[in-house]
């Protein structure tokens, strides 16, 4: 886990989601654990590969997201994969919901992180990439790194 300067310190990124995804914007949420999970998530025992929110009369919850269960906990474990509520303010819940439903796009989950203390998710308004976007993506990365290869070999 990596702390930048804004006093934020780094638990996971969904770095899949950026390959599938395009991100249109992003929104800061907390999210409502219990102490287990927050344990186990110091220990960064924690998955946001097949994680996505959805919004369920007027709240928002994240599904599919894997918090391992902590290692010196007892009857107060919970269910790894359970469905857990993320808090926004109403007006920001209606926003989402309203771009979700007619622009046809998805709410996915792409980072994780401790912001003093408090769990916080960056939740993206993403749009799905297809086939060959994702292979336009490949191609420019790869282009990229030739560029990057060459400029180092030409500075030695």
């Amino acid at each position: 886990m990596a702390i930048d300067k804004s006093g934020t310190k780094q638990i996971t990124d969904n770095r899949k989601a950026r390959h599938d995804y395009f991100v249109l914007e992003t929104i800061e949420a907390g999210i409502e654990l219990v102490g287990t999970e927050v344990k186990s998530l110091r220990a960064g025992n924690v998955n946001l590969k097949d994680a996505w929110c959805s919004i369920e009369n007027g709240e928002m919850f994240i599904k599919g997201m894997h918090i391992s269960p902590y290692d010196h906990g007892n009857i107060f474990n919970c269910d790894p994969i359970r469905v857990r509520r993320l808090l926004l303010h109403k007006k920001e819940i209606l926003k989402l919901f309203s771009q979700v439903k007619q622009e046809g796009l998805t709410l996915i989950p792409m980072s994780l992180y401790f912001k003093s203390s408090r769990v916080k998710v960056a939740v993206g308004l993403c749009k799905g990439k297809k086939l060959y976007d994702k292979r336009e993506d490949m191609a420019n990365k790869a282009a990229q790194r030739e560029i990057e290869r060459a400029v180092k070999s030409r500075n030695r």
